[in-house]
């Protein structure tokens, strides 16, 4: 009972110094309930089977996550247990002196693990359960479900599982605990506060080469992933940026540990101008000490930033996409005029090549569906190629110069060419532009931008083409913008439109039926969709051969595909974002109560408050700027790659992506920042 009542008082003589560690735990455990309770969420949101389907995977997806989120939050709790027992060491030195056995300090620091395990879960999970309420509404609104129905969700599943990985996390604290007690000596308890962090200075001419180094291969890393990014073939290439710059980042921070100190040292009006010779040298100890941690702090703030931009510009870029590349209810496709050798050489159905020589209509009317009874604007184009036709044949004497460029290319692909009425009657339906060509004219219509770049390199030199006999003139020297099929991205690679006497049967490569469905309330396009759906089991759908692509489908794929990529960015950006800000919080707070004895000298030789406290306020500021200073310059060329890995989404959201991922730094490491600055502050005042 003494044991639970000494347990007692230290939590509450501690709570106020290092409240951002109980905040950081009860933030770490509503947000784990919350993402984990998404399930529970989704069951009363009233959605088609297929949105249905992709919110089962997120909901997997985020089951998964959540045990590699555990094993950040483990980290980071056995980290801030580790300098709560560095603050302690005195107190525990005088426990032994006074006689008490290793036995029972350990059984304190069990006392209060669970006793603050079991507070921490409490009120995490009060807050989650309330926050959890306002995340419905959020997933409700990215899937644009109907919430007429919504009532308070309390998810069983999302607080055992919390309490399950939490409950392993404090047990792996109370063991490393006692581990800890096991270990210590008087000696070292005692004289704790005493010891200081040995600012050791390395040799300068070593720091300066390691820092030059470690600079050529960021610089080396940065190229890859932006000028470079071709010469990253495979999957296992990516590695190679991503191992230099994690070397190179501890290495920068390494260097600089040692380099600080002297350079500042070197300007002596600014080193000896008020506490800054102070304030540099708390700096260099802390980096000198830390440079392990710091490079993982920046590599997680780095992380962050490009996850959290990345996942939010493709939320905003799909929703951007869906507006401009899904203009009509219904597309409809087939491949026309399957030849007799074809289907020898690749076993192809025999009915399915009878059914290429129907239109679309003719395949439908065979399923008992009439277009004209539930279909209206009805546009039928084709398409056209010739195998002996490519890529490499449109580059004229840019060939070389893009093969030597771009060697993984495949310049041996068919062009897929269409009729300048066709188009036109598409362009008319979609609401976009409409061309005219004289007949020694073509031009070209795309929209994926890495294949518009390497198309207007060779359309500069407006090169001739010999396309079905005819040779033909680039009308411009630069691609179009346009589309023909639809799509929730910009996946468009060229299309090359010719004057309609070019073309001939001979040439027919598919055939596309656009339409807008006979109904104007969600309620009709659907049951039309549902029709649609149910001609696969029709009995003679297996000798039809028809691909379709549906406005409702596309939205219900692109939102789905949107709000999974958000939710995770979102989750892992978050708590990779409070696991940085507390470390380094803890990490300060620890030493604000180590160096008490030496702000009370700064009074003694006539250090006025205001002084000590803007010395603090600069200590705690360059401390939390530093790996974040480095963790934004990578950034910018890791979000660079990332807009070539996402051009397919189009990066029309990026902008808007990043200015909120700066909200949220703002707000949570600026926040952590502050709380950390006021609490060291009230550590360090004279009492």
């Amino acid at each position: 009972m003494m044991l639970f009542k000494l347990s007692l008082k230290n939590i509450r003589k501690s709570f106020k110094d290092y409240a951002i560690y109980f905040f950081t735990l009860i933030l770490g455990v509503a947000i784990f309930y919350v993402f984990n309770a998404i399930d529970s969420q989704t069951v009363l949101l009233n959605v088609t089977k297929n949105t249905l389907d992709i919110i089962d995977l997120m909901v997997d997806m985020l089951s998964g996550v959540s045990v590699f989120v555990s094993f950040i939050l483990g980290f980071l709790i056995i980290y801030a247990s580790r300098f709560l027992m560095k603050r302690r060491n005195k107190e525990f030195g005088i426990y032994l002196t006074l006689g008490m056995s290793k036995g029972k300090i350990s059984k304190i620091l069990l006392m209060e693990t669970l006793i603050i395990g079991i507070i921490s879960l409490v009120i995490g999970l009060i807050i989650g359960i309330g926050a959890s309420q306002l995340m419905s509404v959020l997933v409700a609104n990215s899937f644009e479900a109907d919430l007429t129905h919504f009532t308070f969700i309390l998810s069983t599943s999302a607080i055992i599982k919390t309490i399950i990985y939490f409950g392993i996390m404090y047990l792996l604290v109370m063991i490393f605990n006692v581990i800890s007690v096991g270990r210590c000596k008087l000696i070292d308890l005692i004289y704790a506060n005493k010891k200081s962090e040995k600012v050791k200075l390395k040799n300068t001419f070593l720091c300066i080469l390691v820092f030059i180094l470690a600079v050529l291969m960021l610089g080396y890393a940065y190229y890859l992933v932006t000028r470079g990014v071709e010469e990253l073939t495979s999957a296992r290439d990516i590695f190679i940026p991503i191992i230099l710059g994690c070397v190179s980042t501890f290495l920068i921070f390494w260097s600089l540990s040692g380099l600080i100190l002297r350079i500042v040292m070197s300007f002596k009006k600014l080193y000896y101008k008020g506490l800054n010779s102070f304030v540099l040298r708390q700096i260099s100890s802390k980096v000198n000490t830390m440079v392990l941690s710091m490079s993982v702090i920046c590599l997680m703030l780095f992380v962050t930033i490009c996850v959290l931009s990345s996942s939010l510009s493709i939320k905003n870029s799909m929703t951007t996409n869906l507006q401009e590349l899904v203009p009509v209810d219904i597309e409809l496709s087939k491949i026309r005029n399957i030849s007799d050798e074809y289907v020898l050489e690749t076993d192809y159905n025999k009915k399915l090549q009878i059914d290429s020589k129907r239109t679309i209509e003719e395949s439908l009317a065979l399923l008992d569906f009439n277009i004209h009874d539930y279909f209206k604007d009805i546009t039928d184009v084709y398409t056209y190629a010739d195998v002996d036709f490519g890529f490499e044949d449109t580059l004229g004497s840019t060939k070389e110069l893009l093969k030597e460029k771009y060697p993984f290319f495949i310049f041996e692909a068919t062009e897929e060419v269409m009729s300048l009425s066709d188009y036109n009657k598409v362009a008319r339906l979609y609401g976009n532009k409409e061309y005219t060509l004289d007949d020694d004219e073509y031009l070209i219509i795309a929209d994926y931008d890495s294949m518009v770049e390497m198309r207007n390199i060779a359309l500069k030199t407006k090169p001739d083409i010999t396309l079905f006999g005819v040779t033909l003139h680039a009308k411009y020297d630069e691609c179009q913008d346009g589309i023909v099929r639809m799509s929730s991205n910009h996946i468009n690679t060229g299309i090359i439109i010719v004057p309609d006497y070019v073309v001939s049967d001979e040439y027919l490569e598919s055939e596309i039926l656009l339409a807008n469905y006979k109904a104007s309330s969600k309620e009709g396009k659907q049951s039309i969709e549902d029709i649609l759906l149910s001609l696969e089991n029709h009995p003679n759908n297996e000798n039809i051969n028809l691909s379709a692509s549906t406005k409702i489908s596309i939205y219900e794929a692109s939102v789905g595909l949107g709000a999974m990529v958000t939710f995770i960015g979102l989750y892992l950006g978050i708590i990779f974002l409070i696991s940085s800000a507390a470390i380094l919080a803890l990490k300060e707070l620890s030493e604000s109560t180590d160096n008490k004895e030496r702000y009370a000298m700064l009074r003694k030789i006539g250090a006025d408050e205001k002084l000590i406290n803007r010395a603090l306020f600069k200590q705690i500021a360059i401390f939390f700027s530093v790996p974040l200073v480095l963790a934004i310059i990578h950034s910018i060329f890791g979000l660079e790659f990332c807009r070539t890995v996402l051009e397919t989404f189009g990066d029309e959201g990026m902008t808007k992506s990043i200015t909120m991922t700066a909200i949220f730094l703002i707000i949570i490491y600026g926040g952590y920042f502050l709380i950390t600055y006021y609490c060291s502050k009230n550590i360090i005042k004279d009492k």
